[in-house]
């Protein structure tokens, strides 16, 4: 989950993430959370899967209903 996280940001950013690339989610679930990484958790995109998935979490109130859905079909 925490590798997809990654792709899923690099999915629809200039910003590449390799180690979580190693495992993707469907193009469909790249572009779901995509904006909301992009839009919530930039600062801390370099920081590593954990940090990305747990802003992702921290901020579940404000993200796409489509990317709280992906959390959620993953187990988050």
């Amino acid at each position: 989950m925490l590798r997809f996280i990654t792709l899923v940001a690099a999915a629809s950013s200039f910003l590449a993430f390799p180690v979580l690339a190693q495992q993707g989610g469907t193009d469909q679930e790249k572009a779901a959370c995509a904006p909301d990484v992009k839009k919530f958790c930039a600062r801390v995109i370099d920081q590593g899967d954990l940090v990305i998935l747990s802003c992702l979490q921290q901020n579940r109130a404000n993200i796409s209903k489509a990317c709280n859905q992906v959390l959620v079909d993953h187990g988050q």
